[in-house]
């Protein structure tokens, strides 16, 4: 399915949820598709079935996933995770822009590069 780099400094539980979160957006899950369950994925990457728990539970809040009990995790609906990451998205675009702002980026540099330009050109 996907590997862990142990030189990542980000935490286990975030890189499973990057790359679970990149599954669902790119289709290899459909909607409303089981997931592996957690410990079939946790022997799959041989670690602690409480991280890829905790991943599963922070997808399912970002509303990536739904669980049913009994079940198991699928992903979740597109329209679902596209309201839920635009969101999400948004929020943090926000606060970057505060930051920038506070380090006197303009609005208009801000502006340029979010349409995907460069003031270096």
């Amino acid at each position: 399915m996907f590997a862990i780099n142990y030189r990542d400094s980000r935490p286990i539980y975030e890189q499973i949820m990057d790359e679970l979160r990149k599954m669902i957006i790119s289709g290899v899950f459909a909607p409303d598709e089981k997931l592996p369950s957690v410990r079939e994925l946790a022997q799959q990457l041989a670690i602690n079935p409480n991280t890829i728990q905790r991943a599963y539970r922070e997808l399912e809040i970002s509303g990536y996933i739904y669980s049913v009990a009994g079940k198991g995790n699928f992903a979740a609906a597109r329209h679902e995770v596209d309201e839920s990451r635009k969101t999400a998205l948004l929020a943090q675009l926000a606060e970057t822009a505060r930051e920038l702002r506070f380090l006197g980026v303009s609005d208009a540099e801000i502006a340029e590069t979010v349409k995907g330009g460069s003031s270096d050109d």
